[in-house]
């Protein structure tokens, strides 16, 4: 089977791809929205990236990762970049940078923001990649759940701005736990906030305020990006080794201080397999084995 025709195998999915030439040495790594689009695109008009055209030519092997988001994919590409950059990647890939949401309660109110690192005395959340899209989503958040005006000590702006925003004297509690709830991807309270920026945007779309309409429909955007599955970076710094087998390939993820730091491939007999199998975390699971599948069916 050609490299060419592998290509069709490849899932539309976020993920990342790396090139290997005849030797086994990875050319290039880069992370796509669409595994098979993405791919496909290098036997197509280069465009801008004409520069590529020799590494094209030297490409005898696909390997891809489909990742849970495009979050996830950026974070991995990252990753993997900054373990082992191959000579065809003329910078470390994604230019987004690390950041948390904190959150602070202090007596009489509770406040959200974005910073660079993970600080005491502080809830924080992430990391996440992306500066001016986290920005976007915690205005999404202020905008649905409006922390700002559930102090205890208001001013009279702020006092009038509650009222309007149907923030409840008391209600800071309530807020912070549906904050915390989304932010810790938990299912409903991810979906209920989309609901009510939906309508909110919406709402401003039928009233004719499109440029409002439009800013919403960013922070929805943003929104999505923070709260999609992201396993390859945590906060904590674990140390794993992950392993997903399939059809006499063996795949391998190397997490070290909390990021997935290096992947691998290779060809195992079956008999051999359920012992490193064992050594993956039941929440790693589907992501390993999925990945399994698919480098057994890019195999040429």
């Amino acid at each position: 089977m050609t490299v060419r025709a592998v290509i069709g195998r490849l899932p539309s999915a976020p993920g990342v791809y790396r090139f290997r030439d005849a030797a086994g040495r990875a050319l290039y790594i880069g992370r796509a929205v669409d595994l098979r689009r993405r791919v496909a695109s290098y036997w197509a008009d280069l465009g801008d990236r004409a520069h590529l055209r020799g590494m094209v030519a030297r490409i005898e092997r696909v390997e891809a990762v489909a990742c849970d988001s495009e979050h996830e994919a950026a974070w991995l590409e990252r990753n993997l970049h900054e373990h082992s950059l191959p000579y065809w990647n003329r910078t470390a890939g994604g230019q987004e940078v690390p950041v948390y949401i904190r959150l602070v309660r202090r007596s009489g109110s509770a406040r959200l923001g974005v910073v660079h690192q993970a600080s005491t005395g502080a809830r924080h959340f992430g990391p996440y990649l992306g500066g001016v899209k986290v920005r976007l989503a915690v205005s999404a958040l202020h905008r649905a759940l409006p922390l700002t005006y559930a102090g205890d000590a208001l001013g009279g702006f702020d006092r009038d701005m509650a009222r309007v925003r149907g923030v409840e004297s008391g209600g800071r509690d309530t807020l912070v736990a549906t904050v915390t709830a989304a932010l810790e991807r938990e299912p409903e309270a991810g979906a209920a906030l989309r609901a009510e920026l939906e309508r909110r945007r919406d709402r401003a779309s039928s009233a004719l305020a499109f440029e409002l309409a439009g800013r919403v429909q960013e922070e929805i955007e943003a929104l999505e990006w923070v709260l999609a599955e992201q396993k390859v970076t945590a906060a904590e710094p674990v140390d794993l080794d992950l392993y997903g087998w399939s059809d006499g390939v063996l795949v391998t993820f190397t997490m070290r201080g909390g990021r997935v730091r290096s992947w691998s491939q290779r060809a195992c007999p079956h008999m051999i397999a359920p012992s490193r199998l064992a050594l993956t975390p039941v929440a790693w699971q589907p992501f390993v084995q999925r990945n399994a599948e698919l480098a057994a069916r890019l195999r040429t």
